[in-house]
């Protein structure tokens, strides 16, 4: 409250901190800072970003490649930036540097084009962070620049929040009830349900406190969002079959996956395949690494990435179908395919 009465609205100290400085700065100033790197991204630090790039020129941001390292003293779930404000400046391009950790023994640095670090179309004002001046192949592909919602597909959190309806999740599936899957229901492509040990359990029941929560059995793409520091992608999609569940007639998708759909209802068979092998290519998570600096993938994060067209998605997964399982090498030469 105290904050919004001067005009800063966000959501923790550290932003807030540099928010204030930023006020209290003369032009010309400069301000730095080591700052977690969770606001380059996300619905909450939007008005953040706005806030200092309205007021500010970024001038240099530096990005340590390990969470732990930098900073071993403390327990560090994300990775922190240091970034270099000038006050009231006239934006250029912007100065950027990475190192393993604190010693800077293997620093780079490279200038950027402001652009590429904040895109002139972003709404949301997502700041990126490249490692090198190379661009991947999503960047320079002409066919990858489609939203979600370009294509007519929706991005939603899983709607059941198992702690809110707990008294109504079992372990067993039984009568008058509905499966409840869960992030650890999927390893790549194979789904394991019903799942023994699992924390929570595999079934919802189906009555009028639960109905509004459900969607209709069919094919979905999905998406964790949380991934483990030790895990070689950020993003994990997994793709949901209705005939893993036969006999269902809706389906419960627990809070802590995301859901690609359309209007609450499945998609397309080769749709729902194609999204999930450009999701889980490695261009895709080289691209997603620039602005998520944590191991949690948001809704909003997803609504902003660029994809081709739905035909081109179809193919790719009607592509993938005729495979059986396909590996990263296959999926990503697949993603090389759509540049130029």
């Amino acid at each position: 409250m105290i904050l919004r009465q001067v005009g800063i609205e966000t959501v923790n100290l550290y932003s807030a901190f540099v928010a204030l400085a930023l006020s209290l700065m003369k032009p010309g100033g400069q301000l730095i800072a080591i700052i977690p790197r969770s606001f380059c991204n996300g619905p909450y630090y939007r008005p953040f970003r706005e806030y200092i790039l309205s007021r500010a020129a970024l001038r240099h941001l530096h990005l340590f490649a390990s969470r732990t390292n930098a900073f071993k003293d403390d327990d560090v779930l994300q990775e922190n930036v240091i970034m270099r404000l000038e006050c009231a400046g006239v934006q250029s391009n912007v100065t950027v540097s990475n190192s393993t950790d604190d010693s800077f023994g293997d620093l780079v640095t490279h200038e950027q084009p402001f652009d590429r670090i904040v895109s002139p179309d972003d709404q949301d004002k997502f700041i990126h962070i490249p490692t090198s001046l190379g661009y991947n192949a999503l960047e320079l592909s002409k066919g990858v620049q489609f939203t979600p919602a370009d294509l007519g597909i929706e991005v939603s959190t899983g709607p059941v929040v198992d702690f809110r309806l707990i008294e109504y999740i079992q372990e067993k599936p039984g009568k008058n009830t509905v499966p409840l899957l869960y992030p650890s229901h999927f390893s790549g492509q194979a789904i394991h349900w019903p799942k023994e040990g699992i924390k929570r359990g595999n079934a919802i029941q189906l009555n009028e406190a639960t109905r509004k929560w459900l969607y209709p059995n069919g094919f979905y793409t999905v998406v964790r969002r949380f991934s483990s520091k030790e895990e070689p992608r950020r993003i994990i999609a997994s793709v949901v079959r209705p005939d893993k569940f036969p006999t269902a007639k809706l389906l419960g998708f627990e809070n802590h996956l995301n859901v690609l759909h359309e209007e609450k209802h499945g998609l397309p068979e080769a749709l729902a395949y194609g999204l999930a092998v450009f999701l889980n290519t490695t261009a895709v998570d080289e691209n997603f690494r620039r602005f998520n600096g944590h191991t949690q993938v948001n809704a909003t994060d997803l609504r902003q990435m660029k994809f081709p067209d739905r035909r081109t998605l179809i193919a790719i997964g009607e592509c993938a179908r005729s495979q059986g399982t396909i590996s990263q090498d296959r999926m990503d030469a697949i993603t090389r395919g759509l540049t130029g």
